[in-house]
């Protein structure tokens, strides 16, 4: 452990942090993160632990949930240590909703056939609370197309092409009334 920490400018306590290893010792063929190829991934951050952290809390910080960061870095346990190198992993294939009046999670669920305990966990949220204006990630909007209003275009021609209803669309993107406008995006189930 002290020579490959050496070699690559660690000490031997960020390569165990990096690893999240318990001990020094190795096997062989066992495969070890090393600062310089974690630094480098193109859809991660590396977030440096300091003291008083909590899973919670760095789950919050980057809007992600803490099995997110639990899967991105290999954890067995919810237990950092101060200096441990975390891998934040963004995850872009998440739509935003925006809350507005009357507005629960079950029917927010039900409109992106999704589940409230999936919104909760995806929105790091301990309690059904919301509020107006509230931004929220959408779990499941990567079963949905999204598609750019033009002109001439309406919902009832949107939905034949899509093998939809008006009603469908409309609940999904939380229309009111049947106006578009151009450029408008929808998403179509």
């Amino acid at each position: 452990m002290y020579k490959i920490a050496l070699e690559n400018n660690l000490t031997v306590q960020e390569l165990m942090n990096l690893n999240n290893l318990t001990s020094t010792s190795l096997s062989i063929g066992q495969k070890l993160k090393l600062k310089n190829e974690i630094a480098s991934s193109d859809d991660s951050n590396i977030y440096t632990v300091v003291k008083g952290d909590t899973l919670y809390a760095i789950a919050n910080k980057y809007n992600i949930s803490i099995q997110d960061i639990i899967d991105a870095n290999n954890l067995t346990s919810t237990s950092l240590s101060v200096g441990q190198k975390l891998i934040i992993p963004t995850n872009q294939n998440n739509t935003m909703y925006t809350v507005v009046s009357g507005d629960t999670l079950y029917k927010i669920a039900t409109q992106f056939n999704t589940t409230v305990n999936e919104i909760k966990t995806l929105n790091n949220l301990t309690n059904n609370t919301l509020s107006i204006g509230q931004m929220l990630k959408i779990p499941s909007a990567n079963n949905y197309l999204t598609y750019t209003v033009k002109s001439g275009d309406n919902l009832y021609k949107i939905a034949q092409t899509y093998n939809t209803t008006v009603s469908a669309i409309q609940d999904l993107n939380n229309l009111s009334t049947s106006n578009l406008s151009i450029g408008q995006k929808l998403l179509i189930p």
